[in-house]
């Protein structure tokens, strides 16, 4: 049994639709089916739950939302009308949700709309039942999803039916209201589906026909990825590499149900399969490669730091007082050095750096900025000798200067700091000496 997740951009017209149908119609196996709001017709084109957005901001600052509300219907409308729907109108959902932006504008019933309608007509579609997740996906008091109850209620709920349609991206909240997911919440969903009722397989359809070894934005046509762990995902998700929503590996990872990324637009390819753990080899040593700009590195030194118990706690009490998480913490025998993100850091530096010195009384404490990360990810890596001589060997070729180097025990991931001019050229010459020359 599998559980199929679409994206805004799989939905964006009628004629996005007709394929998202033939796919899910060329193999019964896709019982149930989770569909984001309509993404982008094409460039420049706005997203059906920005304009939900915009509607209910307009309400809520008592402007007139009616032209707004207008292209949203317009929208909606476009696509019941390509699919030839007759005898099937969304005219009632539409006075709901007018009803509400009158009496009481709320931002998440407003954008939660977009995948409800989407739903709607999806499973008016396809013949499928419609099944609303406000009844079956609930969030706790602090606003966290409630697992549990969740589970339960998503598993007797679809042991009733045999194919459905439920839209993605939200839920009850503790209280009874609507409550939304993060941006890209559908991803989310269809992993709640697929965990509860056991699923073979959650295929997650989106525009691209997989996860790629490298952004496309940088690099040209770089190599799919044809499988990768959960573990090695986690590593280039966290570093900017984005098809799937981060929290939607859990509710499938706990069963080891694997994950299929596949194209709507190209349903013949395979995609990336996302499992747990696999024997096959990666066609290269590494698995894939991303980064981010735009960090700090704060170098503490002290002499003998490595003798003087709680050292560490103390230095990162200093960020924890203001608020600021770290991201790495490479370290030496009298120095250590605390990377964070430049924008959560810079307004605070002052405050963080008399924190160190009160709490820790260090020697000095250098900042360097500009900094780029990147992290070069793969399970083939422990297996292989002198991957970190390449990786630095390519850098060095390139001219690139490398500023610091971070690795884990587990040998799964490299991570490489270098200035933020060089970010680029550094994933390019990582990228041909593993993938394109192979060396």
């Amino acid at each position: 049994m599998k559980v199929v997740k679409f994206g805004g951009s799989s939905l964006a017209n009628a004629e996005q639709f007709k394929k998202v149908g033939d796919i899910v119609r060329a193999d019964r196996k896709r019982r149930y089916v989770i569909p984001s709001a309509p993404g982008k017709r094409f460039p420049g084109d706005t997203k059906v739950t920005d304009l939900l957005y915009k509607m209910e901001e307009q309400a809520e600052n008592g402007e007139d939302y009616s032209e707004t509300f207008e292209e949203i219907k317009s929208r909606f409308t476009e696509i019941i009308e390509g699919l030839a729907l007759e005898n099937f109108s969304l005219d009632d959902q539409f006075e709901e949700i007018h009803r509400r932006m009158e009496e009481d504008p709320d931002a998440d019933y407003a954008a939660s709309r977009g995948e409800h309608l989407n739903g709607r007509i999806m499973a008016a579609y396809l013949g499928y039942t419609f099944v609303d997740p406000f009844e079956m996906i609930f969030f706790d008091e602090d606003g966290g999803l409630d697992d549990r109850k969740t589970m339960r209620a998503v598993e007797k709920r679809l042991a009733r039916e045999d194919y459905a349609v439920i839209p993605g991206f939200y839920g009850c909240s503790y209280d009874g209201k609507v409550k939304a997911f993060s941006r890209g919440g559908s991803d989310i969903t269809g992993s709640i589906v697929a965990g509860a009722c056991h699923a073979d397989v959650y295929e997650n359809w989106t525009d691209v026909s997989g996860f790629l070894v490298a952004d496309p934005r940088i690099i040209k046509n770089p190599a799919r990825i044809e499988t990768i762990t959960y573990r090695e995902l986690r590593e280039l998700s966290y570093m900017g590499a984005s098809v799937l929503h981060e929290e939607a590996i859990f509710p499938v990872r706990r069963q080891g149900i694997p994950i299929n990324i596949r194209n709507t637009n190209r349903p013949q390819d395979e995609g990336t399969w996302i499992v747990e753990s696999t024997a096959q080899k990666s066609g290269y040593v590494i698995t894939g490669i991303a980064g981010r700009k735009d960090f700090c590195a704060v170098l503490i030194t002290k002499d003998m730091m490595n003798s003087e118990i709680g050292f560490g706690r103390k230095v990162l009490q200093a960020f924890e007082d203001n608020d600021i998480s770290f991201e790495h913490m490479p370290s030496g025998i009298d120095t250590m050095t605390i990377v964070v993100h430049e924008d959560e850091f810079i307004e605070k530096e002052q405050k963080v750096v008399s924190a160190i010195h009160r709490l820790a009384k260090p020697d000095a404490i250098e900042i360097e900025s500009d900094l780029a990360l990147i992290a070069v990810v793969g399970r083939g890596m422990k297996s292989m000798r002198g991957t970190a001589g390449r990786i630095f060997s390519a850098l060095a070729h390139a001219h690139v200067n490398v500023r610091m180097i971070d690795q884990g025990s587990s040998e799964l991931n490299i991570i490489i700091g270098v200035e933020n001019k060089d970010f680029e050229t550094a994933l390019q010459a990582i990228y041909d000496i593993f993938v394109l020359t192979q060396l």
